[in-house]
């Protein structure tokens, strides 16, 4: 099956030869062609140029793309996706005067979707999860890493890897699975953390390798949940059992996770609101990519990613949605964009950089994923007739995106 898209406005994101990640000052670079052409040669992109150098081709469909733009689909490296219900009166809670810290020491929070996970069975939690799977396909997104963390039991967490598992079977957008047993403490755990961290060591941790449940662990590194020392024990585990760790650290603290993560070799260190000069410099010249969750800030009204001083140090920067119940019930990519240019002050180029290239370096998939490059897949967006792509940021409210493709084929 060979598709051609014609008279494309401008492709963004064209990259002759693959590259993992931008950083620093490459981030404001975003190459791109206009009115160009696309071919897409069953689930991958066969060829791009200007539509002067339109070879003689016989498509088995042709898109005439007049005064739209092609972009590579977002890659979105941090989500909860898979949870049970809500907690929309946690929500009213917070407007109340309550503080995410409040909530959670009443046993809300974490604890609440675990309570509620637990109570809901696998193929209800399938139910839920796969419609907001669908929703956030329809929004743009072509590579997703879900995580666990809602069960906080050994079955729980395996229920949530299993669900997470068939959506990836099922559905053709590309999918990491990340264990994140480490999210919080159970009740029952709460005085005798070392017994949890034991059950995630020794119970949950060989189940999840042998049925192959997951790509990575995580943790959540943070003052009252997990302590840097704690961190490093469960990240020590993961790599032993062949996952790769990505934390969660900075949201409220600075404590020294980043510093561990990047020990340890972390994918990603994620959240980062709270940075301090120690932080970014632990960054610099490491494997290790930093995921800004400015959406997260936005609903919590928490503090924003220093963009503008790490992306100045010379750090790369990936953008995710941190989809998830208690604090960015939102899988929406575009408005992850948009709010970065505006409340971060990061360029529309350096954002959809973050969005796409970054952001598929933060899963693993920059082979496959994040440019416009022969022989990547062809999951691409292509918007309304626009006037530039400034305007995805700009208009943060509207829907631009008129087709998403997933695998060559039109999914919306």
């Amino acid at each position: 099956m060979i598709t051609l898209i014609t008279n494309i406005k401008e492709l963004l994101q064209v990259r002759e030869n693959a590259i993992s990640k931008v950083s620093g000052a490459e981030m404001a670079v975003l190459p791109s062609l206009k009115n160009a052409y696309l071919i897409l040669k069953d689930n991958i992109i066969e060829d791009f140029g200007l539509m002067e150098n339109l070879p003689k081709i016989k498509a088995d469909k042709v898109i005439d793309a007049t005064g739209r733009i092609v972009l590579p689909s977002w890659c979105d490296s941090h989500t909860h996706i898979v949870y049970a219900g809500n907690r929309e009166q946690e929500f009213v809670d917070r407007i109340n005067g309550f503080t995410y810290e409040e909530i959670a020491n009443r046993g809300g929070g974490i604890l609440n979707s675990a309570k509620k996970l637990n109570e809901t069975s696998e193929e209800e939690l399938y139910e839920q999860s796969k419609l907001r799977l669908e929703e956030v396909i329809h929004l743009g997104t072509g590579a997703v890493e879900i995580k666990s963390g809602y069960g906080l039991t050994v079955e729980g967490e395996l229920k949530m890897l299993r669900v997470i598992k068939k959506l990836a079977q099922n559905y053709p957008i590309a999918i990491k699975a990340t264990f994140l047993g480490a999210h919080a403490f159970p009740l029952h755990y709460k005085e005798n953390k070392a017994g949890y961290i034991d059950e995630i060591i020794n119970t949950m941790l060989p189940e999840i390798a042998q049925h192959q449940l997951a790509d990575y662990v995580d943790v959540f590194c943070e003052t009252g949940y997990f302590s840097v020392e704690e961190t490093e024990e469960i990240m020590a585990a993961g790599i032993r059992f062949g996952l790769k760790p990505k934390i969660h650290v900075n949201q409220f603290n600075s404590i020294g996770g980043i510093q561990a993560g990047v020990r340890f070799k972390a994918l990603s260190v994620d959240h980062l609101e709270i940075m301090n000069p120690e932080d970014i410099e632990a960054l610099k010249n490491s494997e290790t990519m930093p995921v800004a969750l400015p959406s997260c800030s936005y609903f919590l009204s928490i503090p924003y990613t220093p963009a503008r001083e790490m992306i100045q140090a010379g750090l790369p920067l990936a953008l995710a949605t941190d989809f998830n119940p208690g604090s960015t019930p939102s899988g929406n990519m575009n408005f992850v964009v948009a709010t970065a240019c505006i409340k971060m002050k990061m360029t529309p180029e350096e954002a959809i950089n973050a969005a796409t290239l970054n952001g598929a370096y933060a899963m693993g998939l920059s082979e496959t994923h994040g440019s416009i490059t022969k022989g990547k897949k062809a999951n691409l967006i292509l918007t309304k007739s626009i006037s530039s792509y400034y305007q995805i940021p700009y208009a943060f409210g509207s829907n631009l995106i008129e087709s998403v493709f997933i695998e060559g084929k039109i999914i919306v």
